[in-house]
């Protein structure tokens, strides 16, 4: 017989809910005896079933990048109950990326570059460590706080994946943000680190002009587009007050042969990165000052926000009843549990002034405050569960 699981006190009360997908949700936690806040990543066991891989490949990704870099959001604790999986990290409080970025009165190229070269040098920390992280994008760019001089931090390890060699024919299956996929993750020819450097490619572009390079009206026509390396600085007004040096920048990082594509290292390396003087295109109506990327940023930005809610919304009811006609009975029961999973985490949202709501635990022990079962020490391990106790946030993990 095998021995039984130990369990320990949970060490944690959670609040409101921060986000949510498919298989988890995040959710704000205090730690009872230090007062730290967090964020709590909830990842529904039942879901993830024959996915168990995927948390152990995440723990194992984290603990090679955690407390190693500023710029990364840590791992400080992960655990589990009868039902769920926990991992514990920094707590953002300061927004997206580009949500603040257009928070500010105004936003010129010198910034878009600072903000660039910080995230790069998190980048080349990462592929140091043999990590390959495969979902950078702006919505994973988090800033710590809302001080103006916050850090910003890599955000959400999920699709990472441990590459301590430079061989791209390990990786094959097709991961990531679709707009920010590198033409060999869609070719399915193998892939690595390069995949990253493309994706700051796009995020680059995107932070001077506000839009995608490859931005199309379907998924289709997108994925075309990346794979011929199909994007041109337009529309030219858009453009205008952007330097030549910016975009044989964002040229580099989008070199369609990923063996030809600059490392980070070699990223960080070119002058609008290295260069101590800021590259811009002088304001005309200010006697030589930089231009403001703001006004038109956010224009585009707006735009294209409202024209895709609209399209995304005509495409989701379309698949709806498309697809209910054709599920079969295992993927209407998935489905239900899905909407019975993200039904339940509408109702941990705040709903008194305090900032943390005492909730009921999933486990079967009780409630938060009770027992739940640590998370184990060795990533690789056949189960979850083991006899080690969890750890506190202010303590090593692993």
């Amino acid at each position: 017989m095998p021995s039984q699981s130990s369990t320990v006190p949970c060490q944690y009360r959670t609040g409101k809910t921060l986000g949510s997908g498919t298989y988890a949700i995040v959710k704000e936690a205090i730690h009872i005896k230090t007062g730290k806040y967090y964020a709590c990543k909830v990842i529904n066991k039942k879901l993830m079933e024959g996915r168990e891989h995927m948390v152990r490949n995440e723990i194992a990704v984290l603990k090679r990048v955690s407390s190693g870099h500023k710029h990364i959001v840590t791992l400080h604790d992960y655990f589990e109950t009868s039902h769920n999986l926990y991992l514990c990290f920094d707590l953002c409080t300061g927004g997206e990326l580009f949500d603040s970025i257009c928070a500010k009165g105004h936003y010129y190229e010198a910034d878009a570059a600072a903000l660039i070269r910080t995230i790069f040098e998190a980048v080349k920390y990462i592929h140091d460590c043999g990590i390959v992280h495969r979902d950078l994008k702006p919505e994973n760019l988090l800033f710590r706080s809302k001080a103006p001089d916050a850090d910003i931090m890599i955000a959400d390890f999920g699709l990472s994946r441990v590459m301590d060699t430079n061989k791209l024919s390990l990786l094959t299956e097709i991961c990531g943000t679709p707009g920010y996929m590198a033409p060999e993750i869609f070719k399915k020819v193998g892939h690595g680190k390069p995949v990253d450097v493309w994706a700051m490619g796009v995020i680059t572009y995107f932070l001077l002009c506000g839009y995608t390079p490859f931005d199309r009206d379907t998924q289709q026509q997108e994925m075309e587009a990346i794979i011929a390396g199909d994007y041109a600085f337009e529309p030219a007004e858009y453009w205008a007050n952007v330097s030549d040096t910016a975009r044989s920048f964002v040229i580099e990082c989008l070199t369609i042969d990923p063996t030809s594509r600059p490392t980070a290292e070699e990223a960080l390396a070119h002058k609008w990165l290295a260069s101590a003087e800021p590259h811009f295109v002088p304001d005309p109506d200010k006697h030589g000052s930089p231009t403001d990327l703001l006004p038109n940023v956010k224009r585009a930005f707006d735009g294209k926000r409202t024209f895709r809610k609209a399209v995304l919304g005509m495409m989701a009811m379309k698949r709806m009843t498309t697809l209910a006609s054709h599920l079969t009975p295992e993927q209407r029961a998935l489905e239900r549990d899905i909407f019975k999973y993200k039904e339940e985490s509408e109702k941990v949202r705040l709903i008194s002034a305090g900032p943390i709501l005492l909730l009921t635990c999933p486990c079967s022990t009780g409630v938060d405050g009770e027992h739940c079962r640590p998370a184990p020490s060795q990533p690789s391990a056949p189960r979850f569960s083991t006899n080690t106790r969890a750890s506190r946030p202010d303590e090593e993990s692993g």
